[in-house]
């Protein structure tokens, strides 16, 4: 059994990000249904979506890098912290769309394809979401997110972040105390670091990606549910601690997420973040640290009578520096250490191979950082790295039982109406982009990774991609 590296996609005032496709088909009444539940949410405003734009009065690029989601420059992190209540306008529509499609190019044809889809170059629409963002008064804000997968054809929720705020002062200084509800570990971040808003901000959903990724890094994506307390004092040091546990499985079959990846939460998953953010350099940077720990059943079988335990410990840092000439240059680091035990998991022989001592207990490091320079916030240029190691086991990862895997993207995107001067209103945003990714290593090698003749390069992947917010 291999862990999925599925991600989440982001939450912004101008966009969002493409998340991981849902994994089981829902009658197509339930986003409608869904609709009229988001209707009774007490928000009016969210992040990362045109409806947060016309509340603030302000363009995209006020709180967007680059003048589109997700990356959020120091005001947007401001807005967010805030519980998204700022607003200029007595009254926004509180809803907002998005849509993705693209064209995506591997080395090699796909052995076998992705379901319903060609060998290569397959167009697809990725996603379509539909938001519901904003705030009431000086205390509560959120947004709620549901989405269409293109490519699994299915309706799912997406993204949710609800969150309860109030200000005062702390040691002198001035303080935001707040409650977030969310569903997903990392999405209530305002640091381009953390998996759910890290780069890239949107990614393929046909070409092969590495299997081993840390249980934080999307594994719990839509299929959790949250509630941290947090605080930020002095717009420099940031404490949040919460925890997360599972929903029952038909209300997850019911918003279109899979009940039984990986599985649902033994009683709480606490969850836990640091961050100190100051001026250095002529721009804003930020260091942090993060925690997650989960006990699991895995496909929620508790018949073992034992469980799979994860730890994940992080690091992360950030620069961001706007330039007199009206550019911005950034970069950010992440690193992930996970901790597992898959006692569970090795007794109901979802894992182990007969042979290696001990099938349960893992070890997985993931390395990710990139550099970006947005040009006048309509042309950007980031380079990424990326890189996974951990424990051989050949009970839990296939070939020679290595999770390795490592490469590089680069994307270049185009995003025209940052500054809010769409010929469609203020609301309208787009961003034209071309990722290229490529493999050192694949899954445990550089060649015949799968034992069937298969080299890393081989799932090196073009892509052109559009994306639409209104």
């Amino acid at each position: 059994m291999k862990r999925s590296s599925s991600r989440a996609v982001p939450s912004f005032s101008c966009c969002t990000k493409a998340l991981p496709p849902p994994r089981t088909l829902v009658p197509l009444a339930m986003p409608f249904a869904l609709g009229l539940v988001l209707l009774l949410v007490p928000v009016r405003r969210a992040e990362a979506v045109p409806a947060f734009a016309e509340q603030t009065g302000l363009a995209c690029q006020a709180c967007h890098v680059g003048g589109f989601g997700p990356q959020l420059t120091p005001f947007g992190r401001e807005f967010k912290l805030d519980g998204y209540t700022m607003r200029s306008n007595a009254f926004n529509l509180p809803f907002s769309a998005m849509a993705v499609a693209s064209v995506t190019h591997t080395r090699k044809d796909q052995v076998p394809p992705p379901d319903g889809l060609d060998r290569n170059d397959n167009l697809t629409f990725d996603q379509g979401s539909l938001f519901v963002a904003g705030g009431i008064g000086n205390h509560l804000g959120g947004f709620a997110q549901i989405t269409y997968d293109g490519v699994a054809k299915a309706w799912s929720w997406d993204n949710l972040d609800v969150r309860a705020v109030t200000r005062g002062k702390l040691f002198g200084a001035d303080a935001v105390y707040g409650l977030t509800l969310n569903n997903s570990p990392t999405v209530q971040d305002v640091w381009n670091t953390t998996p759910a808003w890290g780069f890239p901000y949107t990614d393929t959903a046909v070409s092969g990606t590495p299997a081993a990724a840390p249980l934080i890094d999307g594994a719990l994506a839509q299929n959790t549910l949250g509630l941290s307390a947090y605080a930020w004092v002095g717009q420099k040091f940031y404490v949040e601690a919460g925890a997360y546990t599972s929903p029952s499985a038909g209300t997850l079959n019911w918003l279109g997420a899979d009940p039984g990846d990986p599985g649902d939460i033994r009683g709480l998953a606490p969850y836990g973040r640091l961050a100190l953010q100051r001026q250095a350099g002529g721009g804003t940077l930020a260091v942090g640290a993060f925690a997650l720990e989960a006990g699991i059943n895995p496909g929620r079988d508790r018949s073992s009578g034992l469980r799979d335990r994860y730890t994940d410990l992080g690091f992360d840092a950030s620069w961001q520096k706007a330039l007199a000439s009206g550019d911005t240059i950034s970069t950010q680091l992440r690193y992930v250490h996970e901790t597992s035990n898959l006692q569970a998991s090795c007794a109901l022989a979802l894992v182990g191979d007969g042979i290696t001592p001990d099938c349960a207990h893992d070890h997985l490091s993931e390395w990710r950082g990139d550099i970006g320079y947005a040009w006048h916030n309509g042309i950007d240029a980031t380079l990424g790295a990326f890189a996974t190691s951990g424990t051989r086991n050949t009970g839990l990862y296939e070939g020679d039982g290595k999770p390795d895997s490592d490469g590089v993207m680069a994307e270049v995107d185009y995003t025209p109406w940052g500054s809010g001067n769409s010929p469609l209103g203020p609301r309208a945003n787009m961003r034209l982009g071309l990722q290229y990714t490529a493999y050192g290593k694949f899954d445990g090698a550089r060649h015949n990774y799968d034992g069937s003749g298969s080299n890393a390069s081989d799932n090196n992947a073009l892509r052109l991609y559009t994306w639409l917010a209104f």
